[in-house]
């Protein structure tokens, strides 16, 4: 059997592994979000799924070092890469997901009726028939949950809590945009992300939490 470190690729949540002893509170969301913002660039396969390479969990490692240690923003952080591992092509390189109906049920490896019934519950809509990196991943995590017996219709707690989630961050943005200054959008468009990445780290420290009291730890 081929071993993890003779690998070429590696999905994400095996990079999370490898980041999560050095690095606890580091989530999914929070890679993704550093993928965003154009500090890392997994390949992508036809399907959407991201292919990470050891040179990405290097970078991951620089990249929250230089926020736990030095408390440095994004912008700081992307030029002392620039100058460690390159400078990294334009986020807008990368390539756009979008799935057909019958290519999301495959990348997901989901059912006709679980889509329909996501959809039927506003969890995921396609924009022009089409389904984007976003509609995938709430795609396979349901589907994921379905192995518990959590549907669709289970999970309308889960979306309200993203809604409210939302809200904080107009609440937060509103006066940037406001203000009509130029870089208003793009300063909104920071803040919002970086909000967004803390908030769901949040999120997943009072679900672990919660779990711990449920498990009487």
């Amino acid at each position: 059997m081929t071993s993890q470190a003779a690998r070429s690729h590696m999905s994400i949540g095996e990079v999370l592994a490898l980041l999560q002893g050095e690095f606890p509170d580091v989530t999914i969301s929070k890679i993704r979000f550093l993928e965003g913002e154009g500090l890392i660039e997994p390949e992508r396969s036809p399907s959407g799924y991201r292919k990470f390479t050891h040179l990405h969990v290097e970078q991951l490692r620089f990249i929250l070092r230089e926020q736990r240690d030095h408390y440095l923003p994004l912008r700081v952080i992307k030029d002392r890469m620039a100058e460690s591992f390159g400078r990294p092509r334009a986020v807008q390189e990368n390539k756009e997901v979008r799935l057909s109906r019958a290519e999301l049920l495959e990348a997901a490896e989901i059912d006709d009726e679980t889509l329909t019934e996501l959809e039927d519950y506003g969890l995921l809509a396609p924009v022009a028939r089409r389904y984007d990196e976003e509609a995938l991943n709430v795609a396979r995590s349901v589907g994921a949950l379905a192995r518990f017996g959590l549907r669709a219709r289970h999970l309308r707690a889960v979306k309200a809590a993203a809604e409210r989630e939302c809200g904080l961050v107009e609440q937060t943005v509103a006066p940037i945009l406001k203000r009509r200054a130029p870089g208003a959008i793009g300063e909104a468009d920071e803040v919002a992300r970086e909000l967004s990445t803390l908030l769901l780290d949040l999120h997943a420290s009072l679900v672990r939490s919660g779990i711990r009291s449920v498990l009487g730890r």
